[in-house]
């Protein structure tokens, strides 16, 4: 057990440093979500001065640099490694695929804590957002529950695809789901049949339950077994995506 975890570690910190060493890949996950919030949202006094819209915005900022995290580490980032001659071989080894997917998921929490520093720290001195300290810490594990459809997701399309269609994918998901989700814009401010159709979209259901966190209020059963159902069909992407790129690739 503590070889598993040794490697573990191991793998964990040369993914790290891996991934430290490409400067635009950390400023992207770091830097875009605070400017997204510093351009739009602080200029903005109607809503950077009203608790209630200011913790909305901070809410989906979160989210998004959460998810486009897990969209570009586990998806790009797993689909670039298939490509580069390293990964065969160590795929290869006897250790099995414990500690290289459990190091890929330390990388991706790390740096999605950081991205996530600058954010709140620019919400919590230019804005009027906030919560209790209970709440704060209950926003943590929600906000981690509601990044596992796309870090599975991520996965299937890293097993699935080539670098270059991993990105292309990943940059439209990335979009989609952040305007379709209601993390730009607050989905009070959709028609109709757009928040109905927004409802089932895993970032608005990630992102309400991440609201209900840090503001209270009913908790939204329903958008929680919308959770677990997309959880449960991505998780089952990812597995049918890495036992497929196993046997076309190692048999």
């Amino acid at each position: 057990m503590s070889g598993v975890r040794d490697l573990t570690l191991l793998h964990t910190r040369f993914t790290v440093l891996e991934t430290a060493r490409v400067p635009m890949a950390v400023i992207g996950s770091m830097v875009f979500p605070t400017l997204a919030l510093l351009f739009f949202v602080v200029p903005m006094r109607e809503v950077a001065g009203n608790h209630l819209y200011a913790t909305q915005a901070v809410v989906g900022m979160s989210f998004f640099a959460v998810m486009t995290n897990c969209l570009f580490s586990f998806g790009v980032g797993v689909a670039e490694d298939r490509e580069k001659p390293w990964d065969p071989y160590l795929r290869t080894l006897p250790v099995g695929p414990g500690p290289r997917i459990a190091a890929r998921l330390l990388n991706g929490l790390i740096w999605s804590l950081l991205s996530l520093v600058p954010l709140l720290v620019v919400g919590w001195l230019l804005t009027e957002a906030g919560t209790s300290v209970g709440r704060f810490l209950l926003c943590a594990p929600l906000l981690a529950a509601g990044a596992m459809p796309f870090l599975f997701g991520g996965l299937a399309m890293g097993y699935c695809m080539s670098a270059k269609a991993a990105l292309a994918v990943a940059q439209v998901l990335m979009f989609g789901m952040a305007f379709g989700g209601g993390l730009f814009l607050p989905p009070s401010m959709f028609p109709g049949w757009l928040d109905l159709l927004s409802r089932f979209l895993p970032s608005r259901i990630g992102r309400d339950l991440l609201e209900w966190g840090a503001l209270g209020g009913s908790l939204p059963l329903v958008e929680v077994a919308g959770l677990v159902a997309w959880a449960a069909l991505t998780l089952l992407l990812a597995v049918w995506a890495y036992r497929r790129d196993e046997g076309r690739r190692f048999r």
